[in-house]
């Protein structure tokens, strides 16, 4: 009972959403009905082709690797009943060149995997003929933390997307440099999450000993091995009803990651040193600073746990690239350290916004805390900021000039991959080695200066 896309004025669009992972069925169902759509997501191929014989379907959306029939199979055999059922498969980059040979079965295209949902939600506005003018709406409005700054488009960006992704029961992998704020990403999604009343539980994988983590994370039973003078649970069983927060999870060694990876299949794991098996339902959410995919092709990470982990991928850009956020944030830590006493001076702001902060928000409030200590919670001068944040200040008019040069460099750069890639906006920010967020600020602000960066 498939149907063809819709014209404007009918009922909402029904899509059809293939996936036997459960957190990336429900990222797509939360997020397409928070954008006006009906949805009916199955787990499997089998169960979609029953859907086709009894519902009617505007769009299915399938994933490529799935047990039994595979999305590739599930669509063969929905075009031999449906043969103008729009098809959009979901891939992880081994799987590309299949996608690709799939379009000649009649799939209509194929995203790679983690999915951009800004990208995903053109797609299907396009083909089940809703108005690309429509606004888009992510989830319910929710408000940040006092705690929290976001005054930059990039970070105001990440907690739009976390507001709707919080909703679904979907694992995220947040990524980004050492110190951008991870931590902070993943308490806010906790936060807003229907699991807000469990608890969220933190494990740095970086941290803890090999030898221990295992432990760490899954518990012991008592004489399991020297020292374990008790039974101990574990942190998935902590986190049961809750969220597990999982920081630096490109550090874990290859026999921890086989046995996370059965966790996130099917959430059931072993104390070390029992044989029983117990279940827990606790969200992921992972943090890195590394490129997980190249550790994936350099054999360092497993592929499987890599996209059963990054459903969905929020990237936090550096502090350099999200000027705005670094004065409100010295202003927020210096408020914290002194009760509201201490203030910056213009000298000081100058040397802060003048220095490029490699360690991001940690680095900053570092120097925050020196200055507080130094000015004993008095007027901030740069005197009283590191030497390396100093120094920048003497040598503004270089500054100035070396940062024209560098971003007409930049952008000549960005426009050059873009004709390279067709303007293809995600290709462009991979080849960039930047997010797909990052890139479309980047020409939104160029276009606002009068450049062109559209194909057309």
């Amino acid at each position: 009972m498939a149907s063809a896309p819709r014209k404007n004025g009918d009922k909402a669009p029904r899509i059809l959403i293939v996936d036997d992972d459960a957190g990336q069925r429900s990222l797509l169902d939360s997020f397409l009905r928070s954008q006006g759509f009906e949805t009916v997501p199955v787990p499997s191929g089998e169960a979609a082709l029953e859907v086709l014989r009894t519902q009617e379907i505007n769009m299915m959306i399938s994933d490529v690797r799935m047990p039994g029939l595979s999305g590739l199979e599930t669509l063969r055999r929905a075009r031999k009943e449906h043969s103008v059922l729009p098809v959009l498969l979901v891939t992880g980059y081994a799987d590309v060149r299949e996608a690709v040979g799939a379009m000649r079965d009649g799939a209509i295209n194929y995203l790679s995997k983690p999915i951009d949902l800004d990208e995903l939600l053109v797609t299907v506005q396009q083909v089940t003929g809703v108005s690309k003018s429509a606004p888009l709406q992510f989830g319910a409005d929710r408000q940040l933390p006092a705690h929290v700054v976001a005054e930059s488009p990039l970070m105001k960006a990440v907690f739009h997307d976390a507001s709707l992704i919080a909703l679904s029961e979907s694992r995220v992998l947040i990524t980004g440099e050492s110190g951008v704020g991870k931590e902070v990403v993943a308490d806010v999604i906790h936060a807003w999450s229907a699991r807000s009343r469990g608890l969220l539980v933190k494990v740095n994988c970086a941290a803890i000993p090999e030898t221990l983590l295992e432990s760490e994370l899954f518990g012991h039973e008592k004489g399991a091995f020297t020292g374990a003078v008790a039974q101990r649970i574990g942190r998935f069983e902590q986190a049961n009803d809750g969220t597990i927060f999982l920081d630096e999870i490109g550090d874990m060694s290859p026999p921890l990651q086989a046995k996370l990876l059965r966790v996130t299949q099917n959430g059931r794991f072993s104390r070390v040193g029992s044989n029983h098996e117990w279940q827990t339902n606790a969200r992921i959410l992972a943090a890195t600073n590394t490129n997980l995919e190249e550790a994936v092709q350099a054999g360092r990470f497993r592929e499987d746990l890599f996209y059963r982990l990054n459903v969905v991928e929020l990237n936090i850009a550096p502090l350099r690239e999200r000027l705005e956020d670094i004065l409100p944030l010295a202003s927020a830590f210096l408020t914290e350290l002194t009760q509201g006493k201490a203030r910056l001076s213009s000298a000081a702001t100058d040397c802060l916004t003048r220095y490029s902060l490699p360690g991001n928000v940690r680095e900053l409030r570092n120097a925050m805390e020196r200055a507080a200590l130094l000015s004993r919670g008095e007027l901030i001068l740069p005197e009283h900021l590191p030497n390396r944040v100093r120094e920048t200040s003497g040598q503004s008019t270089a500054v100035e000039g070396d940062t024209e040069r560098l971003g007409e460099i930049e952008r000549q750069a960005i426009f050059q991959a873009l004709r390279g890639h067709n303007f293809n906006r995600t290709e462009t920010a991979k080849a960039l080695g930047i997010s797909r967020r990052a890139l479309i600020y980047k020409l939104q602000r160029y276009r606002e200066e009068g450049h062109k960066v559209d194909a057309s």
